[in-house]
């Protein structure tokens, strides 16, 4: 045989042997996706839905299953159910992308040893309350929000501002007061306003979004906080109502302003008024993940993720961003670049691992109980009942106005 000949037939048999490693790299994956809201929210259940969307660019044959909609509303559902259904389609990891989902999810876990869980934001992997093939993620939106407040301080011509929140958790008690935190700071050293003089008011309106006949009215809650002076509304709950009263007020002259959450969109529903938005970008964790259960080398572990501080907004690689909104003074944006980069530098020193800017005291809930004393960092995080932490945060702090339980 020519030698010619002899070289294509050994290289069409390394073609050949290639072949099923190349298929097998592309073999589908099949991941679940449980959402509390509708995957287009612009707000949380949509920054979930495009993180899946972002495991489908990125790995070879990664496919999304999804449930939206899955709360109070819809009793007729379960997560019993919809795993149920998600495990039949062949759903070998699946995101409950709620800390409504907490406690469900590890209980329902239990019936299926072989696939993994990762609960949003709760933390029992960190507790040891969760059964082996349940793991947690959450970004560290603490710092999302305490940029959130210094854009409102920077802003406010009244003084006031005002928090519309979800239900009242831990969770939402941190990022409320991390709001407060920057704004009191940003209020003080680049307004030049005392910081005792600033409002920041907090109601919660009882969940995630607006059920009507469970929850109080989002709608009315932003136009009661304007009606009675406070001309910046950050939103913590899931969807735009604040950003919609707010364009409302405006077009009727009113100089209002507002801060979404969540969805890093979400600014381009009135982007006049919009001062920003802290979003999470949930992509590149769930990518790590999926590739490690793909891979089985996926171990349980509670991640509590920070920004990039390379670049916050790096859609490669980080999990919490902050994008700037046109509703900004250009005085305002030079100031927040500032307030970020002061943030970059203490995030980024060895000597402030495990903490966060502006935790330090004196630091004190409501009732007066001090937290931390002067120059003392509260810990990120610590077991619950051994010493107060920023996760496990019991009240509001001392200065807000607004229900801690």
């Amino acid at each position: 045989m020519p030698r010619l000949a002899v070289l294509l037939v050994v290289v069409a048999l390394l073609l050949v042997s290639l072949a099923p490693a190349a298929v097998a790299q592309d073999e589908e994956f099949v991941f679940g996706m449980v959402l509390v809201g509708p995957r287009n929210d612009r707000g949380w259940s949509q920054a979930h839905y495009e993180g899946g969307l972002f495991v489908e660019e990125k790995i070879p044959g990664a496919r999304m299953v999804y449930f939206e909609n899955l709360n109070p509303s819809t009793p007729e559902a379960t997560l019993e159910g919809v795993v149920t259904d998600m495990v039949a389609q062949g759903a070998r990891v699946i995101f409950t992308a709620s800390d409504e989902f907490e406690e469900d999810t590890s209980t329902v876990a239990l019936q299926f040893p072989d696939v993994v869980f990762i609960n949003v934001s709760g933390d029992d992997a960190f507790t040891g309350e969760a059964p082996p093939n349940v793991g947690n993620v959450m970004g560290e939106m603490e710092w999302g929000k305490a940029i959130a407040g210094c854009a409102a301080a920077l802003t406010t011509q009244t003084g006031s501002i005002g928090y519309l929140g979800p239900l009242i958790n831990f969770e939402t008690r941190r990022l409320a007061a991390s709001a407060y935190l920057g704004a009191r700071y940003c209020y003080e050293k680049y307004a030049g306003g005392n910081p005792d003089d600033l409002t920041f008011t907090v109601t919660w309106i009882g969940f995630w979004f607006n059920i009507p006949t469970v929850t109080l009215d989002p709608l009315e809650e932003s136009n009661r906080f304007y009606d009675n002076g406070a001309d910046v509304v950050i939103s913590g709950i899931d969807t735009t109502e604040a950003l919609a009263v707010a364009k409302q007020r405006s077009a009727q002259g009113e100089s209002v302003w507002a801060v979404p959450y969540d969805f890093m969109g979400a600014c381009d529903e009135a982007p006049e008024i919009c001062l920003g938005v802290p979003y999470f970008h949930w992509g590149p964790a769930y990518v790590d993940i999926v590739q490690a259960v793909k891979d089985g080398t996926w171990e349980q572990s509670w991640d509590w993720l920070g920004p990039d501080w390379e670049d916050i907004n790096n859609q490669d690689t980080t999990i919490v961003g902050f994008v700037p909104g046109p509703g900004l003074s250009a005085e305002a944006q030079e100031a927040l670049d500032d307030f970020i980069a002061e943030m970059t530098a203490f995030a980024t020193d060895p000597a402030n691992e495990g903490a966060f800017f502006l935790w330090e005291g004196p630091l004190a809930y409501q009732d007066g109980t001090v937290i931390a004393a002067e120059g003392e960092k509260l810990p990120a995080i610590a077991p619950l009942g051994e010493t107060p932490s920023v996760w496990y945060l019991s009240q509001l702090l001392l200065g807000m106005v607004g229900a801690s339980s």
